[in-house]
């Protein structure tokens, strides 16, 4: 069968083909052989070679964690991870996960995933999906290889220096004051009072329906963001806001007087919703998103205006205050621990003021050529 020669790291054997067979043991304690056979001593020896300097630079990784599919391991890193998550969160990777990611690259072995691969992946993906969608299932298969990198399962992730398409720029519809108040006009008083604390407070949506009435203090316009509505496949979810982030502001006197007549028409009970649903057998009793997005709707044909959502009411009150106040106070009442999240996708300049910019700068420059002609004429006189 052929002499076993020992050497210091691994072993080399002469089969009776004349090929060598090589085993090595590897730092989790198990001896392992090379997938293949070699040809001559020195193939045999170089394998050897890599192997040791992989192990002894932490390279290393096991073969059979290499043989690992993608989707074996994202199965393990999903029921490992979404503890952590909030009940949207965990919606939307499961989908994104079964649809845009094992659907298509399950099958594959995580040692087998080349940049290369991803790359087709994405441009597949891009060729029915929006970049967003695209993005979105680029960044979950990103999270999934660290892990695998992390884990020890590849040596690298394949995610890397791969062209993602653009997501085409998309401001947000900023309101004027008249605006909004045409919009809030054409609302029934629960609605009215919905859309002026959008535009006046910078709330979210998700967060203004499960409002309940322990939530606002209508002495001292003070409302109380403790919690967040999301609309799932089984029905609405109330949890904590965004980010975690529980947070009270202030809003208009003219706003919580509003508030006040909406709450008196509803039962006297500190956890009721301020919003409640219009049908009492439901089992959640605030106001459903669907239902109110459907009459914001028609509010705003009514208001006659265009291509306004209730997320553009908190871009406006974003932009209002970061206006006159500046984009950290913006950034403070909307929630955002990083005021540059709040100038990327909320705050945007206020129309009339570029041009009062405009008119400044036109004046200083004026003011600084009549200066330099007035020191150039007095020089001359000199």
């Amino acid at each position: 069968m052929g002499a076993a020669r020992k050497r210091r790291f691994g072993r080399l054997r002469k089969l009776p083909s004349g090929r060598y067979q090589v085993r090595y043991l590897g730092p989790d304690g198990l001896d392992h052989p090379a997938p293949s056979t070699f040809r001559s001593k020195a193939e045999a020896e170089r394998f050897l070679s890599i192997m040791e300097a992989d192990i002894s630079q932490g390279r290393w990784i096991a073969p059979s964690a290499g043989r690992t599919t993608i989707a074996e391991w994202a199965e393990q890193w999903f029921t490992a991870t979404e503890s952590g998550w909030k009940p949207k969160t965990r919606h939307t990777y499961r989908s994104v996960l079964d649809r845009l990611v094992l659907a298509h690259l399950g099958r594959t072995q995580l040692a087998m995933l080349r940049p290369i691969a991803v790359s087709r992946w994405i441009g597949t993906l891009a060729g029915t999906l929006s970049a967003s969608q695209t993005r979105q299932a680029y960044r979950l298969l990103a999270q999934i290889m660290a892990s695998a990198v992390d884990n020890g399962m590849i040596p690298s992730s394949p995610c890397r220096g791969v062209k993602l398409p653009r997501i085409p720029e998309a401001d947000p519809h900023i309101l004027t004051v008249e605006e909004v108040d045409r919009l809030a006009s054409n609302c029934g008083l629960a609605d009215r009072v919905l859309v002026l604390l959008l535009a006046y407070g910078g709330l979210r949506i998700g967060e203004a329906l499960p409002l309940r009435r322990r939530h606002i203090d209508l002495t001292n316009g003070r409302v109380v963001i403790a919690d967040a509505v999301s609309e799932l496949p089984g029905g609405p979810v109330i949890d904590t806001p965004k980010n975690h982030q529980r947070r009270a502001l202030l809003v208009p006197a003219f706003v919580a007087e509003l508030v006040g007549e909406h709450l008196a028409t509803l039962p006297d009970d500190p956890d009721a919703f301020a919003f409640p649903g219009r049908q009492t057998h439901t089992a959640h009793r605030q106001q459903s998103y669907y239902g109110f997005r459907r009459r914001f709707i028609q509010a705003v044909a009514a208001a006659g205006l265009a291509d306004v959502t209730p997320h553009d009411l908190r871009a406006t009150h974003a932009s209002w205050v970061a206006d006159s106040h500046g984009v950290l106070v913006a950034a403070r009442r909307l929630g955002h621990a990083n005021a540059n999240v709040t100038t990327r996708h909320y705050a945007r300049a206020i129309d009339s003021r570029d041009a009062e910019v405009a008119a400044h700068l036109d004046n200083l420059g004026r003011t600084g050529s009549g200066t330099r002609r007035a020191r150039k004429r007095r020089e001359e006189g000199k």
